[in-house]
């Protein structure tokens, strides 16, 4: 009797869900012919976007330029662990959240707050929340990279505004901006790093000591350059000045 009991425990609640349907596939057609999902569907959908959140971080935000800049800096220096990985993604994360913070305040503004007032479906807040983001990218974007993901496509000819310009051409062109401007900032950086390498090696190889690598004499020198011109606030002031901050 008992494993009876037991049984019949455990499937209760499955007949009775059974009976009842589940409220998450509930789908509401509006009038004006788009649908509507219920809110545990919704949360099944951000839950799975979630998965595409570093994708879009590194794609449509100021991370990719920041964290390749920190990258060149640490190599110019020298110094190949110092800051640790961890820590540079971390000043990549929290710079970036500077940055991005008024295109965030747009779409908290036009998108998150009408929705969560439910003044706007979910459909309409993501067009909605599109429309800051696609005017940062596009501000950072070269009209050059634009022009060529347009031809790689095929779509020359069929796209007369910036706001036709679908995301599936404007991130990849926004990440080759990127990596551009970043690697020229990154030259600009490395050209004192190298020339104090350059009078060091002259120096030791006048004095005759071919067999001393320069980079142990240099590495000092380079900490001691890169701290006395206060680097760290130069750094990180050009990169927000890049975006227009």
């Amino acid at each position: 009797m008992i494993r009876y009991a037991l049984l019949f425990l455990i499937a209760f609640p499955v007949l009775s869900w059974a009976e009842v349907g589940l409220p998450a596939v509930t789908v509401v057609t509006n009038p004006d012919g788009s649908q509507d999902y219920s809110v545990s569907l919704q949360i099944l959908f951000i839950m799975t976007a979630l998965t595409l959140l570093p994708a879009a971080l590194m794609m449509m935000t100021s991370f990719t330029r920041i964290v390749v800049v920190l990258a060149i800096l640490r190599q110019a220096i020298g110094l190949q662990q110092t800051p640790s990985n961890q820590i540079m993604i971390g000043m990549a994360l929290f710079l970036t959240l500077f940055i991005m913070t008024p295109t965030l305040d747009k779409v908290n503004e036009v998108a998150l707050q009408p929705y969560l007032k439910e003044e706007m479906t979910s459909i309409q807040a993501v067009e909605a929340a599109s429309v800051p983001v696609r005017d940062f990218m596009l501000a950072q974007t070269r009209e050059d990279d634009i022009a060529l993901f347009v031809k790689l496509a095929g779509r020359e000819g069929t796209i007369q505004s910036m706001e036709e310009l679908p995301f599936t051409i404007l991130m990849p062109a926004f990440v080759t901006s990127e990596l551009k401007t970043a690697f020229q900032i990154g030259f600009m950086i490395f050209i004192p790093f190298l020339i104090v390498d350059m009078v060091v090696a002259s120096v030791l190889m006048a004095m005759g000591m071919m067999m001393l690598s320069p980079i142990i004499i240099s590495l000092p020198f380079k900490i001691m350059l890169f701290v006395m011109v206060d680097g760290w606030s130069m750094i990180m002031g050009t990169l927000a000045a890049s975006f227009g901050i």
